[in-house]
């Protein structure tokens, strides 16, 4: 049942707000998440709902607080912490890396982890080389850690919320300029509530699109341009980088014999050659063309809005693979 229409942020606000209700052991960490609604304004209102007793507000310090939540997780809370950019995430790295994502591991299954890691990413803002990175191939790399990337209003609300129920650490990026974007949240039963695999957005019979987060919608836009070539382009919604749901991206590629996948991150090491290994590895058969890969540029982010557009893929780019990809 259709709940409302909302922006991506409101998406994740109810969301926090509704799991804040029905379970009172989920307590929000962070800088500036109380009064000043965070950062980007996401977490705006909870302070009065909620006070300072599920609202902890923390200093500049990404590994102490990470740490704080890791050891409240394991003794029966389930924080949601807020990373302000996600490149402060590097801060918190043992943390993440060798105790949040281990320690069920470590110890047998005899403790569970229930941390949630917020945290916007991306460019498109001029926010600079330190604050307009996307960093999700770190985290693909970390045996138990999920990694979960919603493109739309109604996966943020779903699939937080799914983060959040979830016993393990979960790492939940939000593109910073799907904010504001708008688009129908459904009511959910407790039983729909889950992460759910990989989703076809468009279909097309030429080329397989792989993307997530904001490429989704620049993917979108480049098959509106394809149609004009007479090229349909079926574009895939990742929404999970780990898991990764590889049986859809199989079926599409049987279909169109075509692929690429669309990253913001840098392409040298990142998710595209991660998912691009994983087409070569399993669909090969398939494949009537090369697999093509688009990402940033290999530069730190500019500051100036003009040149931070020639470092971040555009949809231009996206055809551009796409036809390269045809042509062989």
């Amino acid at each position: 049942m259709l709940m409302s229409e909302m922006t991506y942020s409101e998406g994740i606000r109810t969301a926090l707000r509704e799991e804040m209700k029905r379970d009172p052991s989920v307590v929000l960490i962070g800088e500036d998440i109380g009064v000043y609604g965070g950062a980007f304004g996401v977490t705006a209102g909870l302070w009065d709902e909620f006070g300072s007793d599920r609202i902890i507000e923390t200093p500049i310090s990404e590994n102490s607080f990470i740490g704080v939540a890791t050891g409240a997780a394991m003794t029966g809370l389930r924080p949601v912490v807020e990373i302000m950019f996600m490149d402060f995430i590097a801060l918190a790295m043992d943390q993440i890396m060798n105790h949040a994502s281990k320690l069920h591991y470590i110890y047998a299954g005899q403790v569970n982890v229930p941390l949630v890691i917020r945290t916007p990413a991306g460019g498109g803002r001029g926010y600079g080389a330190s604050h307009s990175q996307c960093l999700e191939s770190w985290f693909m790399n970390v045996p138990g850690l999920k990694v979960v990337v919603p493109s739309t209003p109604d996966d943020a609300f779903r699939m937080l919320k799914a983060a959040i129920r979830y016993d393990g650490p979960v790492l939940f990026v939000e593109h910073k300029l799907l904010y504001k974007k708008r688009g129908e949240v459904f009511e959910c039963q407790d039983s729909e509530i889950a992460f759910g695999g990989a989703v076809v957005r468009r279909a097309g019979t030429d080329v397989t699109v792989a993307a997530y987060s904001r490429m989704v919608d620049l993917a979108l836009d480049a098959a509106d341009l394809l149609v004009e070539d007479g090229v349909e382009i079926e574009v895939i919604d990742l929404r999970t980088l780990n898991p990764l749901d590889s049986a859809t991206i199989a079926k599409s590629v049987e279909k169109t014999g075509h692929f690429v996948v669309v990253e913001e991150g840098c392409k040298r090491g990142g998710v595209g050659a991660e998912v691009a290994a994983r087409v070569a590895e399993e669909c090969m058969e398939f494949l009537d063309g090369p697999v093509m890969r688009v990402g940033a540029e290999d530069s730190p982010i500019p500051s100036a809005m003009s040149l931070e557009a020639q470092v971040l893929p555009v949809a231009d780019d996206i055809v551009v693979a796409c036809k390269d990809a045809l042509a062989w």
